[in-house]
C-alpha cells in the first residue's frame, strides 16, 4: 500500500488534522450533554416534537446563504483578499434568503405539526436562531476555514452548541413550569452571543450595508451548486427526525431521535480529515492531481477503518444508553443497536462528499444525496408504520447505504480522472 506523500502526513493537513479531531472530540462531549439534558428535561413524548420541529429548522437554515458561505471558503482558500468582495454579496444573500424561509418554515410548522401542540413562540425561536443566526456565524467560521484555522473554525461553530448546553443546564436546575419554553429563549440567547462573538474574531469587519451588492451571474451559477449541495447533505442528517414526528407516535419520535443524535454525535471525529484537507483541495486538485488521488486513498480508508471499529463499540455499549438517559427512554439501546449499521456507510458518505465538493464537483454529490434523501422517504413511509422505531432505523439504513455506495462510485470516476490527467502532465 502507497502511502500518500509526507507532506499529507506530516505537514499542515496533519497537524490540522489533529486539531479538529480534538475540537471534534468536544464537540462530541457538548452534543452529548445538551442532548442528555435535554432528553431527560423535555421526556420522550416532548423531546420528539421538539426535534422534529428542530431539525426542520436546521434544513431549511442550510439554504439561508445560498451556498455563499461555500464559496467564500473556496476563494478565501484561493486568495485571502477576495472575502471583501465575496462578503459583499453574502450578507445580504443570507439576510434576504433566511428571511423568506423563515416566513415558510411558520406556516410549514404551524400546518404540517399540529400534534406537537407547540406554542407559537417556540416555532418563532427555533426559525429566528436556525434560519437567521446560525448561517451568519456560519459565514464567519467559513472565513476562519478558508484561511486554513479549520480548528478555530471548528471551536465557532461549536460555541452556540455550548452555551445551548449551559441554558439547558440552567433550565434543568430551575425547574420551570413550561421548561421547553424557557429552553427555546436560552437557545436563541446562545446563538445571538455567538454570533457576537465570532464577528470579534474575524481578521477585518465585515463591510456595511451600503457596500453590499447583488451577486454577479457567475456568482450565483457557483452559489446555487452549493446551496443544493448544502441541504442536500443536512437533509438526511436532519430531516429523519422530521419524518418520525410525523410517522411515528411522538414517544417512539423521541427515542428515535435520541438515538439518531447519538449517532450523529459519535461519527463527528471521521470528519476531521475531509474538513482539515479542504483548503488543499480547493487550491491543489487542479494543479497537483497525483497528490490529491494518494490523499483520497487515505482518507477512505482510515474512514472506512474508523467507522467500522467504531459501530462494533457501540453496538456493544448499547445498554448504557438506557440506563444514562433514564426509564422514560427504556427501549432506546435498540434504536442504537440498528442504527450501528447506518454508521461505515454515514462515515463514507461524509467523506465522499466533502471530497467531491473540494473538486469542484457539488452537483455529483448533489445526486447521491438526493437519492438518498428519496431512499429515506420511501423506506420511512414503508418501514415506519409497520415496525415503528426499528422501521425509522432501517429506513436511515437504507438511506446512508445508498449515499456511501452512489458518492464512493462518483469518487472512483473523479479519481481515475485524476490519474489520466496526471499520467498526461508526468508525460509533458
Amino acid at each position: 500500500m502507497r502511502l500518500p506523500d509526507r507532506t499529507a502526513l506530516n505537514g499542515p493537513i496533519a497537524r490540522a488534522t489533529l486539531r479538529t479531531s480534538f475540537v471534534l472530540g468536544l464537540r462530541l462531549l457538548v452534543q452529548a450533554g445538551t442532548l442528555l439534558l435535554v432528553a431527560r428535561m423535555l421526556g420522550p413524548n416532548q423531546f420528539g416534537a421538539f426535534a422534529g420541529v428542530a431539525a426542520l429548522a436546521v434544513v431549511l437554515g442550510t439554504l439561508s446563504t445560498f451556498g455563499t458561505h461555500l464559496v467564500l471558503l473556496g476563494e478565501v482558500s484561493k486568495e485571502p483578499a477576495r472575502r471583501e468582495d465575496v462578503l459583499r454579496f453574502a450578507l445580504p444573500t443570507t439576510l434576504f434568503c433566511g428571511g423568506i424561509l423563515l416566513v415558510a418554515y411558520l406556516a410549514i410548522g404551524l400546518i404540517a405539526f399540529p400534534e406537537t401542540n407547540l406554542a407559537f413562540v417556540v416555532l418563532l425561536a427555533l426559525g429566528v436562531t436556525e434560519i437567521t443566526l446560525q448561517p451568519l456565524t456560519g459565514l464567519g467560521a467559513s472565513e476562519h476555514h478558508g484561511l486554513g484555522r479549520v480548528a478555530r473554525a471548528q471551536l465557532l461553530t461549536i460555541l452556540p452548541l455550548a452555551l445551548r448546553m449551559v441554558a439547558a443546564a440552567v433550565v434543568v436546575a430551575l425547574k420551570p413550569a413550561d421548561p421547553l419554553g424557557m429552553y427555546v429563549y436560552g437557545y436563541g440567547t446562545a446563538s445571538l452571543l455567538a454570533l457576537v462573538l465570532v464577528m470579534l474574531t474575524l481578521p477585518a469587519p465585515w463591510p456595511w450595508p451600503p457596500k453590499w451588492r447583488l451577486p454577479r451571474r457567475t456568482e450565483l451559477r457557483a452559489a446555487i451548486g452549493f446551496a443544493a449541495l448544502n441541504i442536500t447533505k443536512a437533509g438526511p442528517t436532519e430531516f429523519d427526525k422530521t419524518l418520525a414526528t410525523t410517522l411515528l407516535p411522538l414517544a417512539s419520535a423521541g427515542l428515535y431521535a435520541v438515538g439518531a443524535r447519538i449517532i450523529g454525535s459519535i461519527t463527528l471525529p471521521v470528519t476531521a480529515m475531509p474538513l482539515s484537507a479542504l483548503p488543499r483541495f480547493f487550491r491543489e486538485s487542479q494543479d497537483q492531481p497525483q497528490r490529491t488521488v494518494r490523499l483520497l486513498r487515505w482518507m477512505f480508508g482510515t474512514a472506512a477503518g474508523y467507522s467500522m471499529a467504531l459501530a462494533g463499540l457501540l453496538w456493544l455499549t448499547a445498554p448504557v444508553f438506557a440506563w444514562v438517559f433514564g426509564n422514560r427512554y427504556q427501549g432506546v439501546d435498540q434504536a442504537v443497536r440498528w442504527l450501528c449499521i447506518a454508521i461505515p456507510g454515514m462515515a463514507i458518505r461524509l467523506t465522499a462528499g466533502n471530497v467531491l465538493m473540494a473538486l469542484g464537483k457539488p452537483w455529483i454529490r448533489v445526486s447521491f444525496e438526493v437519492c438518498g434523501l428519496i431512499a429515506l422517504i420511501i423506506a420511512s413511509i414503508f418501514l415506519a408504520p409497520r415496525f415503528g422505531m426499528i422501521g425509522m432505523a432501517l429506513a436511515l439504513v437504507c438511506s446512508e447505504w445508498t449515499m456511501s455506495a452512489v458518492g464512493l462510485a462518483a469518487t472512483i470516476s473523479v479519481n481515475r480522472e485524476l490519474v489520466s490527467m496526471s499520467k498526461r502532465l508526468s508525460c509533458h
